[in-house]
C-alpha cells in the first residue's frame, strides 16, 4: 500500500493555495472596483480630483467642463474661420 499522508498533505496544500489565490482575486477585484468608481466619480463632477471643489481648476476635470471647453474652441475657431466678433 501507498503512503496515504503525502496524498492528503499534498491536496490540503493544493486547496490552501486555491483559496488564497481566490482571496487575492477578489481583494484585486474590490480595489479595482473601487478605483473605477472614483474615477468616475472624479470624470462626472461628484468628486474633485485634487482639494478643488469649485473653480476653473475643478470643472476642467468634470466631462461637463471638458464639453464647455471643447465647445467653446469650436465656436472661437468657427469666430475666427468667419472673421466675427
Amino acid at each position: 500500500m501507498g503512503d496515504t499522508s503525502s496524498v492528503s498533505s499534498s491536496t490540503a496544500a493544493f486547496l490552501g493555495r486555491q483559496v488564497n489565490n481566490i482571496n487575492q482575486a477578489k481583494a484585486a477585484t474590490s480595489s479595482t472596483f473601487a478605483n473605477i468608481l472614483n474615477q468616475t466619480q472624479i470624470a462626472v463632477g461628484l468628486r474633485p480630483k485634487t482639494g478643488f471643489s469649485s473653480g476653473a481648476t475643478y470643472e476642467a476635470q468634470t466631462i461637463a467642463g471638458q464639453t464647455k471647453a471643447t465647445f467653446n474652441s469650436v465656436v472661437n475657431a468657427t469666430k475666427t474661420a468667419l472673421h466675427i466678433k
